[in-house]
């Protein structure tokens, strides 16, 4: 790689500097770590306010400390510190089912009620960010900063004011989709393609969305939506949890070689998900045959996955067949593929925390393990100039751009 020549002299100059040999699994590892409080680390996509609504969160005193330490799922705020992460973008997560139900906007508000409630009862620790320059100040304060994202439009419902709406209560990317096609777009997971692409209203919300300043998010879209959206939005675009398709050929929900190209040739960042299934098409192969297994045994027993009696029949299906996961070498792999074919400033993280289940991948199993990945990145010859730009400076120039378009259409 062109990067590898100058990321190791600036990694030497670096390294010299702070009075430190970079020279083995240890030291890369130490830097690593230095990096990680030193730079801003932005994820494109962490799904705590959902994970949270399911076990029934409540801002009272005996739940309070759920987003501060605990031994359930990816995130809280001691892990996330030691790993370094300052900018967690919060998923407002619709389920295609409240596109269905017609609660999707109040599932919406209750899950940015949450993320606001979270930060006004830590505000030593937590903060609502709207812009970079808000996370730059945080970062400053020694603040983790929550911006947030709405994964699928569906709460956008046929009023092109709730775009605005949903920007003034601080939503800063929409994510078009999910699982299911919606009155917006078609999702890469639904066969039936009921547009084609984009609607007629999801083109209106294009323009829209470019108007009011809140990014386009171009995960879980068709391939038929992307290239209309590259062809209408009139500012960059992120993929805010996608990996890159050559490593899974057969799934659509990833970003193939073209797709990148035009994201990136129109000023766009893909950020990478750490998911296993991202990461690698033959695990996902294998945990799917194990899925399909699973459930033929348990039909074969006559018992539902949720029935009580399934328990030990999955308890003992698991222990005979251990989960597979990718690493965090097939991670760096994503970015360096990423980085061959449109260069450095167009790929950053977007790990799916709390939101791909029990598939991450070894030596990212949570939110304190950013360091491992920049370590990794480390020995590939990415410089530390490299590696912040992968943390959050990619993202900052697509996010500033989108803002002042916004600004001189006002």
């Amino acid at each position: 790689m062109k990067h590898f020549t100058l990321g190791f002299a600036a990694l030497l100059f670096f390294a010299c500097s702070n009075t430190k040999k970079v020279s083995g699994e240890k030291d890369y590892q130490v830097l690593a770590n230095e990096l990680a409080q030193k730079f801003i680390i932005l994820d494109g996509h962490v799904d705590l306010p959902y994970r949270l609504k399911i076990r029934n969160f409540r801002l009272e005193k005996e739940f309070i400390g759920i987003p501060i330490a605990s031994q359930e799922g990816d995130f809280d705020y001691e892990r996330a510190k030691k790993g370094g992460l300052d900018a967690p973008f919060m998923s407002i997560y619709i389920p295609a089912s409240y596109q269905e139900n017609g609660k999707a906007k109040s599932l919406a508000d209750s899950l940015i009620d949450m993320v606001n409630g979270i930060a006004k009862a830590h505000p030593d620790k937590f903060q609502v960010a709207v812009s970079p320059n808000e996370i730059v100040a945080n970062f400053k304060k020694g603040i983790i900063s929550l911006p947030m994202g709405m994964e699928n439009g569906a709460p956008i419902e046929q009023d092109l004011e709730n775009v605005t709406y949903f920007y003034q209560r601080g939503i800063r990317y929409i994510t078009l989709t999910h699982s299911k096609d919606n009155q917006i777009c078609d999702s890469s997971y639904d066969t039936s393609r009921t547009w084609n692409g984009l609607s007629p209203f999801g083109k209106t919300v294009i323009q829209k969305m470019n108007e009011v300043g809140i990014m386009i998010d171009v995960s879980h879209i068709s391939d038929s939506a992307f290239y209309q959206v590259m062809e209408l939005s009139k500012v960059p675009c992120i993929a805010s949890h996608s990996s890159v398709r050559k490593f899974t050929p057969d799934f659509e929900r990833n970003m193939n070689d073209d797709m990148i190209t035009l994201l990136a040739k129109k000023g766009g960042v893909i950020q990478i998900n750490f998911g296993s299934t991202f990461l690698d098409g033959d695990i996902a192969k294998q945990r799917n045959e194990q899925r399909s297994e699973l459930a033929n045994l348990l039909e074969s027993k006559g018992l539902k996955y949720t029935d009580a009696d399934a328990k030990s029949v999955i308890q003992q299906f698991q222990k005979e067949h251990p989960s597979l996961f990718s690493d965090v070498q097939k991670v760096a792999d994503h970015i360096d593929h990423v980085v061959k074919i449109v260069g450095i400033d167009y790929v950053g993280l977007g790990s799916d925390f709390d939101g791909v289940g029990d598939s991450l991948p070894t030596g990212l199993k949570d939110v304190s393990q950013y360091p491992n990945l920049i370590a990794e990145l480390l020995k590939r010859g990415y410089s530390p100039s490299d590696i912040e730009k992968i943390c959050s400076k990619n993202v900052f120039r697509v996010w500033k751009a989108v803002e002042d378009y916004a600004t001189k259409q006002k």
